[in-house]
């Protein structure tokens, strides 16, 4: 533990001298667009490491603290992109940007359709009937390629003078060059006419094209806002304003107003704004954000209440003690941004895959027409145009692009909705291969809290009520952390607050005091025997029982004799015993370990149905293990809750923290558990398997389209059949491959777990 403390403090150390931020970026649109702004990012000096992930829209940078956000600002928009920076909402403010986008977008769309439909009419059925065609169609193609097409031929010019290429570049290519041969082609048609041709022009397919792909890019806009759903959800959890009390006057101000320790109010009905203490009043809130759970729980002066929880029925004041993104909701919020902004490996591939993609397809566009030219029969120079432009069109990389990234934002968004918060991409795609998975067993197979589980009375006690009353008293002034387990359990009864004399705590034997004349013990069976205090056969033999059953014995006795018996044990939760055997039928080997005796282990270990398990585990040894089982060529899942789990879950290859566990879990693991069910491992496992499976579907439908599409746009058909894919349909071919591969990612939200 001290060696991963001191690691954490080292990493820490050296990073100190780099800030890392998170910017939203505006303008992106496609994967390509995403690995230019990454690789201009990570070129910039100062900047230390950088990553994009364009699904997300969201670019991070770790950078010195000599260099500024607007530089790097500056130098995003040089190539045709933006960040936000220095915003005080910059979630808010790229929502609005995008927002503004889409509208636009529509606008463009809608005028860009209006003028192709008269284009596509005139190019198919009046093409050489109608007088003066062809100029009626430049006159109508001219401003859907170079005024609601605008930005791709700005954005192609950007990137081209850093010697970059992305869609744009592709788009702008073919739709530029079909224009301009069309045009040429309109002007002056004697040049083809003295050679015995016909004069073809594709203005239809220019302008199409361009209508089509902005089709694409708007629907894609559409489906990656419904992504991002969960995230709208959790934000939207937080009021935006509070009522504070101010000086002893009620006041309402903005949430971002709020400090610690400031007194909050909460009316019937009301989201709590920020995590705090009660301090006046009682109510009952919905808690089930945070654990899962449907019923309401009590609160009381003292207790803690926490941000997007919902109070129902009383009105009660707090103080405010973690504000803006310091309250569990703000984690939550981060941890699913950061998630959705991290990248499975697969990912980092298809990122590699679309930074060469468009060069090697403006290799395969040029090489197409070089052949057509030289190999090529009658009309030779036209198909060589036509195919290098169909070329351009067909393989742009949105669904490429999409494929993994949308999957992975649906994914983490269904686990959200799962109280399943997934920090990192890559552990969403191991999940589906673990075949071992390490539990604790305090705070994980079991509740983490000491209760009585039983009480057995001398059976010649015949005032009951009057010992549980001393009883009561004792365990209330111990400081003896089962007392607590005591007083909790006695609490259901009222007793009268008793005035207890000479009271003593017995360093590793337990408690004495006296009353009314009496002394009275509460401790262990040692403590018993030095006091020479008898025990019934009774209790002696229910006792040992209980023991056996690894619970822990504390022994109630007044000078003479023991009056009652006490069973104390950690419970196991209720869902503990169905998730194990769920990950055993699945094939899953279930392992158990624990800082606990071997007695404790045995009988926990019984009671869920484990045949694996380890008792008197050191942390260091926890993660020796998870080592022992990777070396042996398992995936290993460790589900943790405290700090003596952080070595094993930052070992692991998927670590799980139980949400109710320590910082440090949570901070370590890669996915977090919100709620004590432990039936929600076997649910994150299986939606790593659906994500996985989602994915692969996307990519093989993406790399399947683009390598029978390739072939088929540079003219592999027509020596056969003598067919020629029409650029028009390759960009209406490409915009539905997009598109699908959305479609496909948005069905795991209906996927049971």
């Amino acid at each position: 533990m001290e060696a991963l403390i001191s690691d954490k403090a080292s990493i820490k150390k050296a990073s100190d001298k780099y800030i890392k931020k998170t910017f939203p970026v505006l303008g992106m649109t496609c994967a390509a667009c995403a690995v230019s702004v990454e690789s201009m990012l990570k070129s910039a000096k100062g900047v230390h490491d950088a990553g994009v992930n364009y699904a997300n829209q969201t670019a991070w940078a770790e950078y010195d603290q000599t260099l500024k956000a607007v530089d790097l600002q500056n130098l995003i928009r040089s190539v045709g992109y933006d960040l936000i920076v220095d915003s005080q909402d910059p979630q808010q403010e790229q929502h609005q940007a995008q927002l503004k986008h889409y509208q636009q977008l529509k606008k463009r769309i809608l005028w860009a359709a209006l003028l192709s439909v008269p284009i596509v009419i005139i190019g198919m059925f009046f093409m050489d009937t109608m007088p003066y065609g062809n100029w009626i169609m430049m006159a109508l193609s001219a401003p859907v390629v170079f005024y609601l097409g605008r930005s791709f031929f700005t954005n192609a010019f950007k990137q081209a003078r850093y010697r970059k290429a992305n869609m744009d570049t592709l788009v702008a290519l073919s739709t530029g060059i079909a224009f301009l041969f069309s045009a040429f082609n309109t002007i002056y048609p004697e040049f083809w006419h003295n050679q015995g041709l016909h004069a073809h022009v594709y203005f239809e397919a220019a302008a199409v094209v361009i209508a089509f792909i902005s089709l694409g890019k708007l629907l894609e806009e559409k489906a990656k806002s419904n992504t991002s759903s969960a995230i709208k959800k959790l934000i939207g959890l937080q009021p935006k304003t509070v009522r504070a009390i101010i000086n002893g006057v009620e006041q309402e101000i903005p949430i971002a107003a709020v400090k610690p320790d400031d007194i909050l109010l909460v009316k019937p009905g009301e989201k709590i704004p920020v995590d705090g203490i009660v301090t006046d009043g009682r109510s009952f809130v919905d808690e089930s954000m945070i654990s899962g759970e449907p019923v309401p729980v009590e609160k009381i002066q003292g207790e803690s209440v926490f941000a997007g929880t919902i109070n129902q029925k009383g009105s009660f004041q707090f103080k405010a003690q973690k504000v803006g993104g310091d309250t569990i909701l703000a984690q939550i919020i981060k941890m699913v941004q950061e998630a959705q902004g991290s990248k499975a490996p697969v990912q980092k591939l298809v990122d590699k895959i679309a930074g060469i993609f468009v060069p090697i397809v403006i290799g395969i566009a040029v090489l197409t027409f070089l052949t057509w030219m030289l190999f090529g029969s009658e009309n030779a120079f036209t198909h060589a145009l036509l195919t290098s432009v169909t070329v351009l069109v067909i393989a742009c990389p949105c669904a490429l692009g999409l494929a993994t990234p949308t999957a992975i934002m649906v994914g983490i968004g269904k686990g959200a909705e799962n109280n399943i918060l997934i920090k990192d991409a890559e552990s969403l795609e191991l999940g589906h291969k673990v075949n071992a998975v390490i539990l604790d067993k305090t705070g994980t197979i079991t509740e983490g809290k000491p209760v009585v589980t039983d009480i057995s009375w001398n059976e010649n006690n015949e005032d009951q009520r009057s010992y549980k009353q001393i009883l009561h008293a004792m365990e209330g002034q111990s400081e003896h952390p089962l007392a607590e387990a005591v007083v909790a359990h006695l609490q259901k009864e009222s007793f009268l607050a008793l005035r207890l004399e000479k009271f003593e705590s017995i360093t590793g034997l337990g408690v004495s005091s006296f009353y009314d004349g009496g002394q009275y013990f509460i401790g262990n069976r040692k403590l018993m025997e030095l006091n020479t205090i008898s025990i019934s056969n009774k209790l002696s033999h229910e006792a040992e029982g209980w023991q056996q059953q690894a619970k822990t014995v504390i022994f109630f006795a007044d000078s003479r004799k023991v009056l009652a018996i006490i069973a104390i044990a950690d419970k196991i939760k209720p869902t503990s015993r169905q998730a194990i055997e769920t990950l055993q039928n699945r094939g899953i080997d279930v392992y158990m370990l624990t800082g606990d005796n071997k007695h404790t282990a045995a009988a926990v270990a019984k009671q869920v149905g484990l045949n694996h398990y380890k008792a008197d585990v050191m942390p260091s040894e926890k993660a020796e293990f998870v080592k022992q089982l990777q070396a042996e060529g398992k995936i290993v899942a460790m589900v943790g809750d405290g700090i003596n789990d952080s070595h094993a879950l930052a070992q692991a290859d998927v670590s799980i923290a139980m949400g109710k566990g320590s910082d440090i879990a949570m901070d370590v693991a890669k996915m977090t558990l919100i709620t004590s069910d432990l039936n929600m491992v076997p649910k994150a496992l299986k939606l790593s398997a659906k994500t996985v499976k989602t994915i692969k579907q996307n990519l093989f439908w993406a790399f399947i389209y683009n390598l029978i599409g390739i072939p088929v746009a540079a003219g592999l058909l027509y020596p056969f059949n003598g067919f020629l894919l029409d650029p028009m349909i390759a960009g209406a071919a490409m915009a539905l491959s997009s598109v699908s591969v959305v479609s496909n990612s948005l069905r795991l939200k209906a996927a049971k777990l």
